[in-house]
């Protein structure tokens, strides 16, 4: 996908205030009003004046946008890093859905019929980003909004819990129109067997509300870091384990790593490479527990000596008949 510099297509410097990204919206939305322009692809560019504003118009967003640098060029190559969300706190509320397209009148207020934003805006601000969370309760009346942040955890803190302090940053507008981020710190208890993707809510912790009102809430989405031996699948864990020609032939007891710590693991005779066994609930903690895949992979000794070179001659003469690329299912 392309990266799309939105300060470039308004028009205005990365340190432009709020209200000079309001009139240079304005100004080219009359410009390239589909109903009204005469400009070469008028429409098209019209629908990213609307997508640019839609950023930049938003001190979340904007900050947000604002963390990936300003080294990228439109036009270039782009993938979020999966982490780039990671210590910003949102309102919630709004929604930064995919919504976008053609607009009805040429103001700041306009709908928007069923064309989506680009590719670009919706891996940043779409449905699975912490703009568009799902689930958020109903606010009542002269309630804080909620807010949503994300917590990126190793699995062995996924496995078992723990409290950590998180230093979140919220955006906020100055009196001046500029952006500032707000950093403050709070404290979260992380269960243990807690799944990539689970929230965790912290009452009262959102924003606050106007006349003393009840606070909104905020809701933590959990974000498990891949892992150098475990592939994690819920609440399912799967390592590779290297076995020896002789334990896959000849059965053996060995010793598997496990969250908990090693456990002994019974390999059966005849045992083949890419078998999967499993240990019942050595996965993440639940109700039910996770299982741990034990996925085999046989491993043969080096022929770097003499000795092991006769080994190896000695199956060949007693082993011969024996075809790997009999079955080739």
């Amino acid at each position: 996908m392309e990266y799309r510099d939105y300060y470039q297509v308004l028009g205005v410097a990365r340190t432009a205030t709020a209200d000079d990204v309001k009139k240079s919206y304005r100004r080219l939305a009359r410009k390239y009003h589909p109903d009204v322009s005469k400009e070469k692809d008028a429409e098209q560019k019209f629908k990213e004046v609307q997508e640019a504003y839609e950023v930049l118009k938003d001190p979340e967003k904007r900050a947000a946008y604002d963390q990936l640098g300003s080294d990228w060029k439109s036009g270039q190559q782009f993938r979020p890093p999966p982490d780039w969300a990671s210590g910003f706190e949102f309102r919630g509320g709004g929604g930064g859905g995919g919504g976008g397209g053609r607009a009805r009148g040429a103001g700041e207020a306009h709908v928007f019929e069923d064309e989506g934003f680009s590719d670009f805006f919706s891996s940043l601000f779409g449905g699975a980003s912490p703009f568009g969370a799902t689930g958020r309760r109903q606010q009542q009346q002269q309630a804080g909004r909620d807010h949503h942040a994300r917590i990126d955890i190793d699995l062995e803190e996924a496995f078992g819990g723990g409290t950590r302090t998180l230093d979140l940053k919220r955006p906020e507008l100055k009196p001046d129109g500029t952006l500032e981020l707000r950093s403050h710190a709070v404290r979260v208890t992380i269960p243990a067997g807690v799944t990539d993707g689970q929230r965790i809510r912290l009452a009262g912790q959102g924003e606050a509300a106007p006349g003393g009102g009840r606070a909104g809430d905020l809701y933590l989405e959990v974000h498990v870091r891949p892992h150098r031996v475990y592939q994690l699948d819920g609440r399912d864990v799967t390592l590779t384990l290297p076995v020896a020609p002789w334990e896959a032939a000849l059965g053996a007891t060995v010793t598997v790593p496990t969250l908990g710590g090693p456990v002994d693991m019974q390999v059966p005779a005849g045992a083949q490479s890419g078998q999967k066994l499993r240990l019942r609930g050595r996965g993440l903690p639940g109700n039910p527990a996770g299982d741990e895949y034990v996925q085999l992979r046989i491993v043969l000794p080096p022929a770097d000596s003499p000795a092991a070179r006769a080994l190896y001659e000695q199956m060949r003469a007693q082993l011969g008949s024996f075809n790997p690329r009999a079955d080739p299912g």
